[in-house]
């Protein structure tokens, strides 16, 4: 926030100036620069630019003469001829009107919010995201610990439900085999109606510390040879050895390698085994309703 403000000494300047101008003065390479928040909808040295400028406003260190500008205020001034080291949510919290604009959300939900103390900690959507993030974290953990105590049965169910819910399977069409005579294939899923193309599935549950070794993609791969089949998908709870990934990775068939980490983010990501208990609505000002008005 301090290099924001004195970028405001200068002058009136543009919100979407000072992003680059605050990119430059930080020297970030171009990977920085478009370094996107989780949501993927804007960069976070913009996101971080622009809540800046708002807590500076709140504080009465600057003020936006108009829409998408901002100016520093005799209060700025006065802050900059003696400047802080840094200036923080602690530092701003000294300022009339900044604490009240900070606990208002307190005041409204007492019991849902905590503030945080520092931007650096990151902005309001960093939070969130972060916050969602932390949640989906604790939810694949508690996942997999319920899918290492499923019968084998139902395991195998679970996987050809996670690839009908991914989309594949022509009109639903998924057949979990997983019998004594299946060859080592534990489930199909057919891509089209008529099942010209066929993807065939592995299933092994291991506890997360043991690891797929290059032996059992490669019984794989056999079991695929036998059912003149070039797809496959092997799907385990806990990690596939290097050796394994190489092997999967040259071989002339289409083999996919999904271990336990990936396979309950695509459960949740799909929505298979789990559902939504609550969803909360992230709201902002609708500028044509505004653009409209004014014109």
């Amino acid at each position: 926030m301090l290099p924001v403000l004195r970028l405001a000494d200068a002058g009136e300047i543009k919100v979407a100036d000072a992003v680059g101008r605050i990119a430059d003065e930080f020297a970030l390479t171009d990977q920085e620069r478009e370094e996107l928040l989780p949501s993927g909808r804007q960069a976070k040295i913009a996101n971080r630019v622009h809540w800046s400028v708002t807590y500076l406003v709140k504080s009465g260190l600057v003020e936006r003469p108009r829409r998408g500008y901002f100016a520093i205020t005799p209060k700025g001034k006065s802050v900059l001829s003696s400047p802080p080291e840094r200036i923080d949510i602690a530092f701003l919290s000294q300022f009339d009107g900044f604490d009240e604009f900070r606990t208002k959300a307190n005041e409204d939900h007492p019991a849902e919010v905590e503030p945080t103390q520092d931007l650096a900690a990151g902005t309001p959507e960093e939070r969130v995201e972060a916050a969602f993030e932390d949640l989906n974290a604790a939810l694949r953990e508690e996942l997999l610990e319920r899918i290492l105590v499923m019968h084998p049965t139902a395991f195998e169910k679970l996987i050809v439900d996670l690839m009908l819910g991914m989309g594949y399977g022509a009109n639903g069409s998924g057949e979990r085999l997983g019998r004594t005579s299946d060859g080592g294939i534990d489930g199909v899923i057919n891509e089209d109606v008529l099942g010209l193309d066929i993807i065939h599935l592995q299933a092994k549950r291991y506890a997360t510390g043991n690891s797929i070794g290059v032996e059992k993609i490669r019984e794989f791969a056999g079991a695929l040879d036998e059912r003149g089949a070039t797809k496959g998908v092997f799907v385990t709870t806990s990690h596939f050895a290097p050796a394994a990934i190489q092997y999967a990775q040259r071989s002339p068939k289409r083999l996919i390698l999904i271990d336990g980490e990936e396979l309950t983010r695509l459960l949740v990501k799909y929505g298979v085994a789990v559902r939504g208990y609550r969803i909360l609505e992230l709201k902002k000002v609708d500028t044509d309703y505004f653009d409209e008005a004014e014109g």
